[in-house]
């Protein structure tokens, strides 16, 4: 979990760790794999992905604002090559107000 909260924390300096952990207990056996454990900002699928089982299932947010978090949480993390899954959807969840309804 300090690996998470450590990541994410370079984007965001006063993360929460009690919603850090609800986030990893979420993306359960995704952070296990190196692959799944990855969002690649650059592939439209993954996107559409992190949008429609994120944002729309999870958050309760779609269209056009939805949209708009992702590309935020792809521009904050712009300079990782390795974009943690969590960290991303953790960005996304914080763009949208949506991170105390966790």
């Amino acid at each position: 979990m300090n690996d998470y909260l450590a990541d994410v924390q370079k984007y965001d300096s006063s993360a929460d760790e009690a919603v850090a952990n609800k986030i990893v207990r979420r993306l359960g056996i995704a952070l296990r794999n190196r692959d799944s454990a990855l969002v690649s900002a650059s592939d439209p699928d993954e996107l559409e992905w992190v949008k429609e089982r994120w944002c729309e299932k999870k958050l309760g947010v779609g269209g056009s604002e939805a949209d708009a978090a992702i590309a935020a949480a792809a521009k904050a993390m712009a300079e990782d090559r390795s974009k943690s899954r969590f960290t991303f959807y953790y960005l996304v969840a914080k763009e949208l107000g949506k991170l105390q309804t966790l």
